[in-house]
């Protein structure tokens, strides 16, 4: 029995998939899966794949219990994580070509308070300030 996975593409995502029993999803897991990393909600996955929403909230369901996960997101990072879905290499390179990139991801803190000194409490405390 052959246990690689298969590709599809699927709302921008590759995805892994494989028989049923294995340990990659299924075709229709992956799709839902992948629409839901892409940000589509359940009605717009059916209507891509021409299946009834109930169909996509139940395969939803499985692949939250087959994962652990809690919630969509949390399911999406799990297959993530996995090799199941991953976003197609176009993304990539269109987040690299900003020039500034690398100077953005390391700019230094922003102070947004001023430092109060010890003497400058005394002396509102002397005044009988009431935000001392």
């Amino acid at each position: 029995m052959d246990h690689a996975p298969q590709h599809i593409e699927f709302a921008g995502f590759r995805c892994c998939i494989g028989k049923r029993g294995s340990d990659w999803p299924t075709a229709k897991q992956a799709q839902v899966l992948a629409g839901l990393a892409a940000g589509m909600t359940q009605k717009e996955i059916a209507r891509e794949r021409g299946i009834s929403p109930s169909t996509v909230k139940s395969t939803a369901e499985a692949i939250y219990y087959r994962l652990r996960a809690t919630r969509a997101a949390d399911a999406i990072v799990k297959g993530m994580r996995r090799g199941w879905i991953a976003p197609l290499v176009l993304a990539l390179l269109v987040s690299g070509l900003n020039p500034h990139a690398e100077a953005m991801r390391h700019r230094p803190p922003q102070r947004t308070r001023q430092q109060v000194s010890a003497t400058a409490r005394l002396t509102r405390r002397d005044t009988g300030s009431l935000y001392a």
